[in-house]
């Protein structure tokens, strides 16, 4: 088919109003201002006598709501004060300079404040259907990699365990959800594990104080493993399934004393994968035995690696209860936290962190987190959905495009005819303005 009209003859020209080019905005702004969430801030965040000590709620609002529409950086806050765009945000939207000095005005401390409000947020979403309730809950806890490029971030100056600098703030996630529970900040220099016992420890707490009563499983990696992290879970009568380091003697010692005729094929695993346990006491510690479960696996054939071993092993220890072979699977499930933290860097604005000063940092880190977290509440919340990423709530949702007209002293926000996800659009939004806060 042709098409005649050639695009140097369209006339383009930045002059309306009352264009909105990010009108989905109304779908996470509606749920926030029904959790409260900007009154949460205003509550519990004091600065002090910091120059950004003003209007703290509309700042951190402002900043959650640019992370949603796909800003990475302080300026990009800028496209929010654009059109009508803050007429579907239900706040003030303040300019990038505002937002810098807002930012340096947290210290560590202050960032700390920000662990109130994210806590809040989260019972406010469960108790509105988001959460687990009496259901079993699982927790994922690991640590990720933000790169500097900077040679002026306190405490990014220093090489991580990959040679790279940046920070390595640890991570509590929601096993099947995705929702953040908890989030730390630290330096390059710390190995997973540093600081993980009060860490997880605030966690169970505050995933207890949100509402969920049913029983709590703690997963991770061999970062993790450690007495502090097992008597951590004991204390807040936690399950855990961490995986074990193979140190000479320990674990491997263990592994070598299991019968052969213990091993049992894995069915739906690769060719030559087999599973055994034994009853493990780590740590050289008094107290309750764990299982210790070990997945053994042949390296292919022909491979530099079958010329050295017969079987690789990756062993885990647990307190829970169930069949070797679905705890065995479902230790492997740990993995899905990557998929979040993916999200968080390439979702939200947590791809870097813009600040030289750590307390900045931390706040950025915690306020992309609840925009994180706001986009998790409204696909459950509100489309039903929890397998949907940010980028594409963004894509189908966030970013559709609106004018806004008034008439008769009401505001309506028009958006385009044969818009794919329309009805899915109402339907959630319908289900945010529903939403009414106990407290």
């Amino acid at each position: 088919m042709r098409f005649c009209h050639s695009l140097d003859r369209r006339e383009v020209t930045f002059d309306d109003d009352h264009l909105v080019a990010n009108a989905g905005l109304i779908l996470p702004a509606t749920l926030a201002q029904h959790l409260g969430l900007l009154e949460l801030f205003d509550e519990h965040v004091d600065l002090g006598e910091a120059p950004g000590r003003a209007h703290v709620g509309h700042k951190a609002m402002t900043l959650i709501h640019s992370a949603l529409a796909g800003g990475d950086s302080i300026d990009d806050a800028d496209a929010l004060r654009a059109g009508a765009t803050e007429a579907v945000l239900g706040h003030a939207v303040l300019a990038p300079s505002t937002l810098g000095t807002f930012l340096r005005s947290f210290t560590w401390g202050h960032s700390r404040q920000l662990d109130v409000v994210s806590g809040a947020l989260l019972a406010r979403a469960w108790a509105a259907g988001a959460g687990p309730g009496e259901e079993p809950f699982t927790i994922d806890v690991d640590s990720s990699i933000h790169e500097t490029y900077g040679l002026a971030k306190e405490g990014g100056t220093h090489f991580t365990y990959n040679h790279v600098r940046g920070y390595n703030p640890l991570y509590a996630v929601a096993a099947g959800t995705g929702d953040v529970l908890h989030v730390r900040l630290r330096g390059g220099n710390a190995h997973s594990g540093r600081g993980a016992a009060g860490f997880l420890t605030e966690t169970f707490g505050r995933v207890r104080a949100a509402g969920a009563t049913g029983p709590i499983v703690l997963r991770a990696d061999s970062g993790f493993y450690s007495r502090a992290v097992v008597d951590a879970c004991r204390r807040a009568d936690v399950r855990f399934s961490i995986t074990a380091k193979l140190h000479k003697g320990g674990v491997k010692t263990a592994i070598a004393a299991i019968d052969e005729s213990a091993w049992v094929a894995i069915p739906y695993f690769l060719d030559g994968a087999d599973v055994a346990e034994t009853t493990y006491q780590p740590f050289k510690a008094k107290g309750r035995p764990c299982r210790l479960i070990v997945r053994r696996v042949r390296p292919t054939p022909g491979s530099q690696l079958a010329l050295f071993v017969e079987f690789t092993y990756h062993a885990f220890i647990a307190d829970r209860d169930g069949e070797m072979i679905e705890l065995e699977a479902d230790h492997r499930r740990h993995a899905e936290i990557e998929n979040t933290i993916r999200d968080l860097k390439y979702g939200v604005g947590l791809n870097h962190l813009p600040s030289g000063r750590f307390g900045a940092n931390a706040a950025w880190l915690a306020f992309n987190v609840m925009a994180h977290n706001l986009a998790r509440f409204s696909t459950r919340l509100g489309l039903g959905d929890t397998l949907i990423t940010t980028e594409t709530l963004r894509r189908r949702y966030l970013s559709v495009p609106g004018r806004i007209t008034r008439s008769a002293r009401r505001r309506t926000i028009h958006l385009p005819t044969r818009w794919p996800w329309a009805q899915r659009f109402e339907d959630a939004l319908r289900r945010h303005r529903a939403i009414v806060l106990v407290t």
